[in-house]
């Protein structure tokens, strides 16, 4: 556990270095449009979402206006996001749901989030943590394969690699490692272009 912990504050230091600024992926005005381009994300790119939203949000930017839309309409502003007809569908019923349930707000609650469509535990943790500021560490593909890579969990499962990542880290530093982490993993060592020994984190973690 000790070398675990050496490792853990060696790349959170390696981190704030690199990632001083930790902007959020997806393009949002408030936490309605975040957690549409958040179900949008799933299994998509968010370079990919944020082409598309901008679009959609013209038309429908809060759930009254999305309402009025068909999930036919929507499905043909998102499909290139992938699974156009769940998506769609859960973006509409979502919407009904914070009108008739929510005041047309998005809850601020782990629990109300997942009751939503299209909402997983992932999806929740994002939204708490990105338009809430409350501390949560959403665990993508990114933070999954370099937790593993780093020795910082055994990578079983996303479920374990948050439950290891959060014994790990102080809980103040959750909202904005787990962003720096994806950043990393995207810009300097993708599952492709770093085999565990060629960028600078992988390096140094070999020898803690």
């Amino acid at each position: 556990m000790k070398t675990k912990k050496l490792r853990a504050d060696f790349i959170s230091k390696k981190l704030d270095s690199l990632y001083p600024e930790t902007p959020i992926p997806l393009k949002h005005k408030d936490p309605y449009t975040l957690l549409v381009s958040v179900l949008l994300s799933a299994q998509c790119t968010d370079k990919r979402v944020n082409l598309v939203t901008p679009h959609l949000f013209r038309l429908a930017d809060c759930p009254e206006k999305m309402v009025k839309l068909t999930p036919k309409k929507i499905e043909s502003i998102v499909k290139s996001c992938g699974l156009g007809p769940r998506k769609s569908k859960a973006i509409y019923d979502l919407s009904h749901i914070l009108i008739n349930d929510h005041d047309s707000k998005v809850p601020a609650s782990f629990e109300e989030l997942e009751a939503l469509p299209g909402i997983g535990h992932k999806s929740a943790s994002v939204v708490m943590s990105q338009a809430f500021g409350v501390p949560a560490f959403p665990v993508d593909t990114h933070i999954h394969r370099l937790a593993k890579r780093w020795r910082l969990s055994s990578g079983k499962n996303v479920v374990q690699t948050e439950r290891d990542l959060k014994k790990l880290f102080p809980e103040k530093r959750w909202n904005r490692l787990h962003l720096q982490i994806i950043y990393y993993g995207r810009e300097h060592c993708t599952a492709r272009g770093c085999d565990g020994t060629k960028c600078e984190i992988c390096r140094a973690c070999s020898g803690i």
